[in-house]
């Protein structure tokens, strides 16, 4: 069977759910008011889409993620390299890493919130330190497990430590990178979310809640349901990008 018929049989199981919440929702098993109809969630979703609702808090919730993504990938990046590379930074480094890593991000909110506010600032270090750690990690990892012959041929060419890592090393690390940019891409949605619900200061995390708070059940489902499509197009988004920018590693190519 082709690929792309394969992957259109995954929304089937969402079909079948909802078609199972709407009968039973229509033979009033459960309450319609706290959990509303598929049917009714859908037609509110599109008067939502149809009005351009939907743009404002999607292009500040998009900016702030990628403004914290980029600039912790980046720093976690740089860091790996020269941690990975050398055993003095990571025996520097190394106790405190591992203190702060394990810490559950959204445990920080409290105190970034009485040091920074609740404004972008606050936002925007919340979720980079929720993306630093999975790429600082994989890159790492990835510059740990590069092959020894391929650092002694630069250093037959001559080549200086910095040109050794950006031609040798990061192009051999680049597959785990970008795996741990994968996993922080998704971990920084969910702290985005977080903060922009605890913050309530716009975004689509906000909106979810504040429709919460006014009882607005189907509103806050349909919210629910951007937010999962915007998830969705995000990972879609960046396999695409990994697959073009890797395509001359087996990972990076797709299979028929």
């Amino acid at each position: 069977m082709p690929e792309r018929s394969v992957g259109w049989l995954g929304v089937l199981p969402l079909v079948v759910l909802a078609g199972a919440l709407e009968a039973a929702g229509r033979a009033q098993a459960f309450n319609v008011a706290l959990l509303p109809l598929p049917s009714a969630v859908l037609q509110r979703l599109g008067e939502i889409l149809a009005a351009g609702a939907f743009l404002e808090p999607l292009l500040q919730t998009t900016a702030l993620l990628f403004s914290a993504y980029a600039i912790a990938s980046a720093i976690a990046v740089v860091t790996g390299l020269v941690v990975g590379r050398s055993q003095s930074a990571y025996r520097l480094l190394e106790p405190t890493l591992e203190l702060l890593r394990p810490l559950p991000k959204p445990a920080l909110l409290p105190p970034l919130m009485l040091l920074l506010g609740i404004g972008a600032a606050m936002k925007i270090t919340i979720v980079g330190l929720a993306v630093f750690f999975p790429v600082f990690i994989n890159t790492v990892q990835g510059v740990r497990g590069v092959e020894p012959v391929l650092v002694d041929l630069g250093r037959t060419f001559r080549l200086s430590r910095a040109r050794t890592l950006a031609q040798i090393v990061l192009p051999a690390a680049l597959p785990l990178i970008f795996t741990g940019m994968r996993i922080a891409l998704g971990l920084g949605l969910i702290v985005v979310v977080i903060a922009e619900m605890l913050a309530g200061t716009g975004g689509l995390g906000y909106l979810v809640i504040d429709m919460q708070r006014m009882f607005r059940v189907v509103d806050m489902y349909a919210w629910l349901v951007i937010l999962a499509v915007f998830g969705y197009c995000l990972n879609g988004l960046f396999v695409l990008v990994e697959r073009r920018l890797l395509r001359w590693h087996p990972s990076g190519q797709s299979t028929t």
